[in-house]
């Protein structure tokens, strides 16, 4: 084989494998979280109370995979909350804005997602938030620690209608 054809076959290969790898996006985790989902957890406040949740979900994921919209709401005998979020997915980085309409709330929320995993941060001007969100095949975790509210933690466990 000549220096030529050599070259050639070489940058043809690896062309061949960077275009099915290095150079490929990572796959959207919002895909896996599409459609309604159903179950329930628990709220915690900073006096030491726990009060049993019940929520739904709703995830309507457009574009290639890449754009989620979310409503979710849950309810305990205290407490209610209806959180709606349209959310963006770019190569491993998510953003995008939230807001929750019992309180009048709204904000910016920024991230990563790898995998199956979800991690962001929820910001507003008088509120914000850690999240964390798994998906595995039909159920789901998400769990949420508010800061500078009376609300500690909230805990969910969804499964998918």
């Amino acid at each position: 084989m000549s220096g030529y054809h050599f070259a050639r076959t070489a940058l043809v290969a690896t062309s061949l494998c960077l275009s099915g790898s290095a150079l490929a996006a990572p796959a959207s985790p919002f895909t896996a979280m599409a459609g309604t989902w159903s179950g329930g957890g628990v709220l915690s406040t900073s006096d030491g109370q726990r009060e049993q949740l019940r929520c739904r979900a709703s995830y309507d994921v457009t574009g290639r995979g890449d754009q989620l919209q979310l409503n979710l709401r849950c309810a305990s005998q205290s407490y209610n909350f209806d959180l709606a979020s349209e959310v963006e997915y770019r190569g491993g980085a998510i953003s995008g804005s939230w807001s929750e309409a019992s309180r009048n709330a709204s904000g910016t929320l920024t991230g990563r997602a790898a995998g199956d995993h979800v991690e962001a941060a929820a910001r507003g001007d008088n509120f914000s938030a850690h999240l964390s969100l798994t998906t595995r095949g039909g159920k789901q975790t998400v769990s949420i620690q508010p800061q500078g509210t009376n609300v500690t933690s909230v805990s969910l466990a969804l499964n998918r209608r």
